[in-house]
């Protein structure tokens, strides 16, 4: 379900009066024309779905629950709404409920209206109703076999109810739909790197060339290099992390672990570790690792400092209260 094109709302806006030989306005975004027209259903539907698609849901439904009140007959303006209202972290089981009353009105008027059965769909799965949520998944792909949110969706009830198999299926025909989603490559990384697989690499790969600035997914695919053994890669990788985000501490931890564990560098490691709670002082990890080498190099008074200093930021890290227990015999 579209709304009208920013072009035909333009139109729309300046057709009506005026002189014809007036010099037309320069062609406005869609959050200048919400400002400039702030009770225009159309402009604030468009603006809610924008304010979707950046995840603000919050300023979504704050859209769509004013369009809704102003047109309330206005299936674009509910389902937006709904949508909004059911996608908001904190939602509560009445959101769910709300919600799914608003899709049902909409696939009323409009039965072959796909997001809106997806999103019915996704309102049975919450509640653990999953034959309805298959039921109104698979109307959507009988309409259109190629809408890839319908297999998004059942691909994470497979994934809920245990079936990686069919999950990792359901995913992979998303991909097929659509080359460019992100998330699926993502789905679909971490279910084989949950299953110890290297394919997980190349998912990463893909993803992280479809948003080449995604902290976390650079992340993932360093510390799949890693877990495989790709050494190189996975440092090659947390440095990259690092120019792009020098505040992300998890590369610099990673840093010195390697250095410590596969390289046994350990002053390099101990680098790494201080520049980690340099930036994050918190990182108990960190603290911990520090303890070992100092346990290591015989320097049992420094090692307890450490091990301290990491059940400090968590009094129940059990690694460092089991190294201050042993050294205190």
């Amino acid at each position: 379900m579209r709304v009208l094109s920013l072009i035909g709302l333009l139109f729309l806006i300046f057709s009506c009066g005026g002189n014809a030989s007036k010099k037309p306005e320069k062609q406005l975004t869609i959050d200048q024309l919400y400002k400039k027209y702030p009770d225009s259903v159309p402009i604030m539907i468009q603006h809610g779905n924008l304010m979707f698609e950046r995840y603000d849901f919050d300023k979504s439904l704050h859209d769509g629950a004013k369009a809704y009140r102003i047109q309330p007959w206005n299936t674009e303006a509910r389902f937006l709404y709904a949508n909004a209202l059911n996608n908001r972290a904190e939602r509560t089981a009445s959101d769910v409920m709300s919600a799914q009353q608003h899709f049902k009105f909409v696939i009323n008027k409009q039965p072959k209206n796909l997001a809106a059965l997806v999103a019915i769909a996704t309102t049975y799965a919450q509640q653990g109703d999953n034959e309805k949520a298959f039921y109104y998944s698979n109307e959507a792909l009988r309409i259109n076999k190629k809408y890839r949110d319908a297999y998004i969706l059942k691909g994470s009830i497979y994934l809920s109810l245990g079936n990686t198999k069919l999950a990792k299926s359901s995913y992979q025909t998303a991909i097929d739909q659509d080359p460019d989603f992100f998330e699926a490559y993502v789905k679909l990384g971490l279910m084989y790197q949950a299953e110890q697989d290297p394919l997980c690499i190349e998912y990463f790969i893909t993803a992280s060339q479809i948003r080449p600035n995604n902290i976390e997914v650079l992340y993932n695919l360093a510390y799949a290099y890693q877990e495989f053994d790709k050494i190189p890669e996975a440092q090659q990788t947390y440095r990259e992390m690092l120019k792009k985000d020098p505040s992300f501490t998890p590369p610099l931890f990673q840093l010195g672990w390697i250095k410590q564990n596969m390289e046994s560098d350990i002053d390099s490691a101990v680098f790494f570790y201080n520049k980690t709670l340099q930036k994050e002082p918190r990182y108990v990890e960190a603290w911990h690792n520090l303890g070992m080498i100092n346990e290591m190099k015989g320097e049992k008074y420094k090692a307890i400092q450490y091990y301290r200093k990491a059940l400090k930021y968590n009094p129940d890290f059990k690694d460092s209260d089991d190294a201050i227990r042993r050294l205190s015999k």
